[in-house]
């Protein structure tokens, strides 16, 4: 049998450096790219194309909530009349409303369930949010209560909602009450918040008389930026909230 002559070394060496110049370091083989192109090696990947994601709805001009009248009236008017008087130096310093907390007490929703869902139902009708129903945290046998049963509800307002409802309350609201003289100045916390007890509901115009099952009252705490007293009254006095003389 013929015997198979090997190839000489000098064609084998050659051959092999052939094949390392063309494959990349590593020995590892470009891969293609979206195009089906391959990479050339040391070269960095080139920005494949991506399909056009959804584009975003753009809301009119027509459906957006236009700013509060109050709120437009203190950044006009108030802030720069509280800069002057109390002599700030920087527009932070002036105090603002911060928020404004609704707070009903409701012994009766231990017996009667549905006086709740009415309280909750004025509420949203006052404020435009959905209240909070608060819950008690001890119980108490001589009245017969027992921890997380119902006894109220709340809601704090912020925002567009937070002036709106104040310009109602001082505009509207307590133009209603009967024989009204004016809020007591004597109703601050001495830390620049103030509270006011409605006792009557149906002073709003949200609450229709004859769909009313019963009158109640609440609380409204006007949280404020302000440090002391006089600055938080002389803020609410320049939103319009009217303060007695005396």
């Amino acid at each position: 049998m013929a015997k198979k002559e090997n190839p000489p070394i000098k064609a084998t060496k050659a051959a092999a450096s052939a094949k390392g110049a063309q494959a990349p370091p590593g020995g590892r083989t470009p891969k293609a790219g979206a195009s089906g192109k391959a990479r050339a090696p040391g070269t960095a990947p080139a920005a494949e194309a991506r399909a056009p994601g959804r584009p975003r709805a753009e809301i009119p001009e027509a459906a957006k909530a236009p700013p509060s009248r109050l709120r437009e009236r203190y950044r006009q008017e108030v802030a720069p009349a509280l800069m002057k008087e109390f002599g700030y130096r920087n527009l932070f310093q002036v105090p603002k409303l911060e928020k404004v907390v609704l707070n009903v007490g409701l012994g009766e929703a231990i017996q009667n369930p549905k006086a709740l869902e009415a309280l909750t139902a004025e509420l949203t009708a006052i404020s435009g949010q959905k209240p909070v129903v608060t819950r008690a945290k001890k119980s108490i046998a001589n009245f017969h209560l027992r921890a997380g049963m119902p006894i109220g509800a709340m809601v704090t307002l912020r925002g567009n909602r937070m002036y709106d409802f104040f310009d109602k309350l001082t505009n509207v609201a307590l133009a209603r009450i009967r024989d009204f003289r004016g809020v007591p100045r004597s109703a601050c916390d001495g830390r620049g918040n103030y509270s006011l007890g409605i006792r009557e509901q149906i002073v709003f115009p949200e609450v229709e008389y004859d769909k009313v099952d019963k009158v109640r009252s609440f609380q409204a705490t006007i949280v404020t930026t302000a440090r002391t007293d006089p600055e938080a009254q002389r803020l609410l006095e320049l939103l319009g909230l009217p303060f007695s003389r005396a």
